[in-house]
């Protein structure tokens, strides 16, 4: 059991480390094959964001291309089955948060299934 929650949480924090990737963040596409159908987020504006307003946000250029998120101390836990929890202080041009989201496995692989950002100094 133990290897399969190490599993799970290495494949989850591979899909959050994809989702920062500028690259990917450009591409409507990419990042939906990263958000779960349900997904929703509590930005760290306090803003609520589901899929498609994530989706408008992150199509509208507002992504910089080849400046990646500077991601450090993630750590994962399965909670069950299909279910990964991470948490990670990040780092995006200065505007750092620590961050926590819910993983879930579905047919489609591993999708971001809730998400939150807490500013911090």
């Amino acid at each position: 059991m133990a290897d399969e929650s190490e599993r799970a949480v290495q494949a989850a924090m591979a899909s959050e480390m994809r989702l920062l990737d500028p690259d990917v963040r450009a591409s409507p596409a990419l990042v939906s094959e990263l958000l779960d159908p349900e997904f929703m987020e509590i930005g760290a504006s306090g803003r609520c964001w589901d899929a498609t307003s994530i989706l408008t946000v992150t199509s509208s250029g507002s992504v910089v291309p080849g400046c990646p998120v500077t991601v450090s101390d993630m750590t994962g836990v399965a909670l069950a089955p299909g279910i990964v929890h991470l948490t990670y202080f990040a780092d995006n041009r200065g505007r750092r948060a620590w961050r926590s989201s819910l993983w879930r496995l579905s047919d489609a692989g591993w999708r971001m299934y809730f998400h939150q950002g807490t500013l911090t100094s």
